[in-house]
């Protein structure tokens, strides 16, 4: 049965392995992937514990209805509490792993302790062992992932695993997949690093009986008609998510020579269709290719065309690598992104946050803040392609002072070099902010202020606010499956019903998070995909789970507020700047210089911010001037007595 995968409890210090069924009223209350995860990090990890320590918990997990009938569920997902901000740590990425894992027999691992020496754990139809991987440490990303297949003779084997700067402990290092899946964000690649853990392995040929087999497939055929003919899901199939990019920059939507400007110049060699074309050239007509029970196929396969490096295969690049390479850093060569694209997957490396402290090293080189001494000798300007890429190597290595520097984190970086240098940090929670500038769009500004694991996209953003659709419209997706009866604006640079756009999001990210479904496949960059009342059918057909839309929201929030928990307990209060729900002062007093007319010279208005930002905290049931859920949140959502170490 889907409800059937277990638990596995593994402690690297001690080599003692444990497995649990997990009771299903813990699948009422969480469902499994992210949610159940957040419940699994707020138990077992202690308040105020390092990172690095090895009784840090880092746990891995498949949602819910990976591996069944339903459409891109595909998706794995890893939490620890994050050696980059102290904070939530939590990243999320796609390709075959999760669907293997539980056909291997599992859908939550929590790893603790450390081994001796560098280990591997091999997983096999409900077994698991942890052995050496001597062999396998020092080695990239692919290289690591070929190995251990040719020792265990399956090339089928799926494999999650720390590259270089994993074993390095930079602390924004991936975990990965395959050649480019890469679980970026909040450095949960450090944690396997400091665990010696290099690699998990898994191959699993257990079947998970379907509840609902027929009925699954007719309503998926439903399912795949939706996904396959928005048009949106048409265009990334085509360009895959570099037309976001492209779309954005064309308004002035990116950041710009760190946070100067925010529209590229010049920018034709970077656009999505001249990626289109290197893959053409150098892969083929059919380049794009997918994640496991996936249509939509938004992946270009290229080898890199020219340079140093030509020839070598990748996947990608990701509008995040644009913004990363090209628009962050002020640089225009297709080469750069493909390059520097290329070299993070090897390393294992988050290049959101990469491309975002190179671009700020530049900002403080340009002011006299770095010198060339401190950059060993690189001409750190913006636009200087081989600088990039210099840095890229220097910072995953920790081979420069300004390499290891970058390395520790935009905060701890700041403070090392000090002399006003954290005034230029883009940054939430202290996490870098991706390419884009949300100073146009309020609705952005308070996504990437609030989201749990620092700035970032993928927690709460209402993209679709940028379409200006009709006010009905807008109702007729953010009034279900809860009612919403207040205000809605089709402007993007209202602050007038934002604060539920957000707030509904965010449930309705945390609930695909926890299926296991991509984000693509939902209310994200397009207003008529699947959401709450899709998912109660797809769960009931192919688990025998049933939910109402209105209690899968409840469930989303129940594991929206447990993530709270764990932060507040780590210290989060709204206004601190480097813990809090709050953007930097640059989001404030600057005002865009380029872009549309209606974008040019906008900033965030800092009062009708932090009421927008009370009105969010009012939706959820925290406190307005603390930010934290109020005894009355947490009895209604049933976790007034966490932790209650029930797994």
């Amino acid at each position: 049965m889907a409800l059937s995968r277990r638990i596995a409890y593994i402690d690297l210090s001690t080599g003692k392995i444990e497995t649990k069924p997990i009771p299903i009223e813990m699948r009422r209350k969480f469902l499994g992937g992210r949610g159940l995860d957040a419940y699994l990090l707020y138990n077992h990890c202690e308040k105020g514990i390092d990172p690095f320590s090895p009784e840090n918990p880092l746990i891995v997990s498949a949602g819910l209805l990976v591996g069944t009938l339903a459409s891109a569920t595909s998706r794995t997902h890893v939490m620890a509490k994050s050696p980059l901000t102290g904070m939530l740590g939590s990243c999320n990425m796609g390709g075959f792993f999760a669907p293997e894992l539980r056909w291997a027999g599992f859908d939550h691992l929590v790893i603790k302790g450390k081994a001796d020496k560098p280990v591997y754990i091999w997983i096999h139809n409900g077994e698991i062992e942890i052995r050496d991987a001597k062999n396998l440490w020092g080695k990239s990303v692919t290289e690591a992932q070929w190995a251990v297949r040719e020792e265990l003779g399956d090339p089928d084997v799926k494999c999650l695993v720390c590259g270089p700067a994993g074993e390095k402990l930079v602390r924004f290092a991936n975990v990965m997949t395959g050649i480019k899946n890469a679980g970026g964000r909040t450095g949960m690649g450090a944690v396997m690093g400091s665990k010696n853990l290099k690699l998990i392995a898994v191959r699993g040929t257990m079947d998970i009986k379907i509840a609902y087999p027929k009925e699954a497939l007719e309503f998926n055929k439903r399912f795949i008609e939706q996904i396959t003919t928005a048009k949106v899901n048409q265009t990334m199939g085509i360009l895959g998510t570099p037309f976001i990019w492209g779309a954005t920059n064309s308004w002035g939507g990116v950041r710009v020579n760190n946070f100067q400007y925010n529209q590229l110049l010049y920018a034709d060699d970077v656009e999505p269709e001249r990626f289109h074309e290197i893959a053409n050239e150098t892969f083929g007509k059919y380049h794009m290719a997918g994640c496991f029970a996936c249509q939509v196929h938004c992946r270009a396969r290229y080898r890199i065309p020219d340079g140093p490096y030509k020839g070598c295969y990748d996947e990608g690049p990701e509008y995040t690598t644009q913004g990363a390479f090209a628009s962050e850093v002020g640089c225009t060569s297709a080469l750069t992104v493909l390059t520097g694209n290329y070299l993070c997957n090897q390393y294992g490396v988050d290049w959101l946050e990469l491309g975002s402290l190179i671009a700020w090293a530049m900002e403080l080189y340009e002011k006299g803040i770095l010198t060339i001494r401190d950059t060993g000798g690189i001409d750190l300007r913006f636009g200087n392609d081989e600088a990039v890429i210099e840095m890229i190597k220097h910072v995953c290595e920790r081979d420069t002072w300004l390499g290891d520097v970058l390395a520790e984190g935009g905060l701890k970086a700041a403070e090392i070099i000090g002399r006003d240098s954290i005034k230029y940090l883009i940054h939430v929670k202290g996490m870098q902010n991706l390419h884009s500038d949300e100073r146009p769009t309020p609705a952005l500004a308070l996504n990437i202020a609030t989201a749990s694991r620092g700035s970032d996209h993928l927690r709460s953003r209402p993209a679709i606010d940028l379409y200006h659709l009709p006010e009905p419209v807008l109702r007729k997706i953010y009034s279900n499956p809860v009612p919403y009866d207040g205000p809605l604006s089709s402007d993007f640079r209202s602050y007038e019903g934002k604060a539920w756009q957000v707030f509904w999001q965010e449930q309705c990210f945390m609930a695909v998070d926890s299926l296991g479904i991509c984000k693509y496949h939902t209310t994200f960059l397009g207003a008529t995909l699947p959401n709450f009342e899709d998912w109660t059918k797809v769960i009931y057909y192919n688990t025998g789970l049933e939910f109402t839309p209105q209690e899968l929201w409840t469930i989303a929030e129940r594991c929206n507020n447990m993530e709270r928990l764990f932060n507040i307990r780590e210290g989060l209060t709204p206004d601190d700047p480097f813990k809090g729900d709050i953007l930097v002062d640059r989001y404030f007093t600057e005002p865009t210089k380029r872009g549309a007319p209606d974008v040019i010279g906008t900033c965030i208005d800092r009062e009708k911010f932090l009421k927008m930002r009370e009105e969010f905290y009012r939706y959820h049931g925290w406190d307005e001037k603390t930010g934290a859920p109020t005894e009355e949140t947490l009895i209604r959502l049933g976790i007034d007595n966490e932790p209650s170490h029930l797994l």
